[in-house]
C-alpha cells in the first residue's frame, strides 16, 4: 500500500511482483527463519524476477519475460525476503537521473523539482518516501551512491564480484571497473544485515565463481573513527 502510494508520487514503480502472497505462506511453513524473514525487498528493473521483464527502460526488451529468478533473488528468498516491486531506471542505466520513454520521470521525492538520482533512481526514490525499507540496486560509477546521496539514504556498492551478477539483464559493456548489486536502504544497519544475509553458502553454492568469504562482523565493528591522516 505504501509503495503504491509512494510511486502515485514520484512514479517510482514498474512492476509488482506477483507470488508474494504465496511466498509469505511458505515462509511460515520453514522452519529455518532467515536472516530477512519477512522482510519486503524492492528491486532494481534488470535484476531477473521469474515471471517479469528486464527493460533496462529500453522498449526492445519489453516482450522478454524471465524464465528464472536471478541469483540474488533466489539468495535473498531463502534467507526469508520477499521481492514486492520492480523500480524505475534511466534508459541503459548509463545515466545520473531517472527516466526512459517506456515509464517516464521519477521524481525526487523529498523535493519534486530535483531528480533521485540514477541510475538506481527508482530505488532511491522509493525508499526515500517510505515505500520500501530495504532495496538492491547496482553500481558501476555511483548507480547506488548517487541516488543514495540525492534521497538522504544509506547505500553500499560491494568490493567487485562480491555479489553474484548472474542473471541481471545488463546491456554487455566493457568496463575498466566491475559493476555490483548492493543494498540501499535507511540506515547502515540494515546494509549490515542485509550483506550478510546475502554472503550465504547458498549464494556461493548457485554460483560458484563467487569467492566463499562470509560477511565479517569484526571488520565492520572495527571501524576508526580516527582519519588516517590525523594517525601521522
Amino acid at each position: 500500500g505504501e509503495a503504491l502510494e509512494v510511486t502515485r508520487e514520484v512514479n517510482c514503480v514498474v512492476d509488482f511482483i506477483h507470488g508474494c502472497e504465496d511466498q509469505l505462506q511458505k515462509l511460515k511453513k520453514q522452519k529455518e527463519k532467515g536472516l530477512l524473514y519477512g522482510i519486503p525487498v524492492s528491486i532494481k528493473d534488470h535484476i531477473n524476477c521469474k515471471g517479469h521483464v528486464s527493460s533496462g527502460g529500453m522498449v526492445k526488451f519489453l516482450g522478454q519475460v524471465m524464465e528464472e529468478d536471478s541469483v540474488i533473488v533466489q539468495v535473498l528468498k531463502s534467507q526469508g525476503a520477499i521481492p514486492f516491486v520492480k523500480t524505475n531506471i534511466p534508459q541503459t542505466m548509463i545515466n545520473y537521473d531517472c527516466s526512459n520513454l517506456i515509464f517516464g520521470q521519477t521524481l525526487n521525492p523529498l523535493d519534486h523539482q530535483k531528480s533521485p538520482g540514477g541510475s538506481s533512481g527508482g530505488e532511491g526514490a522509493l525508499i526515500a518516501g517510505g515505500g520500501s525499507i530495504l532495496g538492491i540496486g547496482s553500481d558501476v560509477a555511483g548507480s547506488i551512491r548517487l541516488p543514495s546521496s540525492f534521497c538522504g539514504l544509506c547505500g553500499l556498492k560491494p568490493t567487485g564480484n562480491r555479489i553474484s551478477p548472474s542473471a541481471c539483464s545488463g546491456r554487455t559493456f566493457v568496463l575498466a571497473v566491475t559493476g555490483m548489486l548492493g543494498p540501499m536502504a535507511r540506515d547502515v544497519d540494515s546494509l549490515a544485515l542485509c550483506m550478510k544475509a546475502l554472503l550465504c553458502q547458498e549464494m556461493f553454492r548457485l554460483d560458484p565463481t563467487v569467492p566463499p568469504l562470509p560477511f565479517d562482523e569484526e571488520v565492520r565493528l572495527r571501524g576508526n573513527p580516527t582519519p588516517p591522516f590525523a594517525q601521522q
